[in-house]
């Protein structure tokens, strides 16, 4: 990513570049909403700040992610504010447990295949899945998003949320027993795992970038 991409032409096709993993990754991390876009705005308006001081150590979209979960931090910061958050502690299950094994796919595919019943189906399995992922904290939410949603490597994830590796795979280790804990005795994990991998455009949307 160059300088010179703070020129309005350029920036906007960055945004264009970018919007649906900006979009989608906000959803995972703060749930799907008209506060989505508003979001949005404002990780793009913190690039677009940012952009003179890219130094290139890493790609534009390690650049986003951690935006991105500075922006979610925030969020969570302000919701927190508002409300006091009681989390369950849940019980560990074995490291055998078959677990959701992809968020990446896309939000169209075979969609004119299904009936209206088994759409049905899928959605509150969806509503299920989303529900999981909210009660993890959110370290878990972000780096289980992050190596499943957006099939970032460990050393990506990492440079991302600026953590040593090794507390990556814990995070990873622990969001996936817990989400595993939630989500059986639902519909079953084989049904999750294909719904979630049909979800790559949960949230797209699109952005107008006011720069300031």
């Amino acid at each position: 990513m160059r300088a010179d991409s703070t020129n309005p032409e350029m920036f906007e096709a960055l945004v264009r570049e970018h919007q649906g993993l900006v979009f989608r990754t906000l959803t995972r991390f703060t749930g799907a909403g008209a506060h989505v876009e508003d979001l949005a705005q404002e990780v793009f308006l913190r690039l677009y700040k940012a952009l003179p001081y890219f130094r290139g150590d890493a790609t534009v979209a390690t650049y986003l992610y951690r935006i991105t979960y500075n922006v979610a931090q925030d969020e969570w910061k302000r919701r927190r504010k508002e409300r006091t958050h009681v989390a369950e502690t849940p019980a560990f299950v074995e490291e055998d447990e078959v677990w959701l094994e992809n968020f990446a796919g896309d939000a169209n595919a075979g969609e004119h295949a299904r009936s209206p019943e088994q759409r049905m189906v899928d959605a509150e399995l969806q509503e299920s899945v989303d529900a999981a992922l909210g009660t993890l904290s959110e370290v878990e939410r972000a780096v289980l998003v992050l190596y499943h949603q957006e099939d970032c490597s460990y050393e990506g994830i990492a440079a991302a949320l600026e953590m040593p590796i090794n507390t990556v795979r814990t995070h990873l280790h622990r969001g996936r027993k817990k989400l595993g804990e939630r989500l059986r005795g639902g519909e079953g994990m084989s049904q999750a795992r294909r719904v979630l991998g049909e979800n790559e455009g949960a949230g797209a949307g699109s952005v107008t970038v006011r720069r300031a």
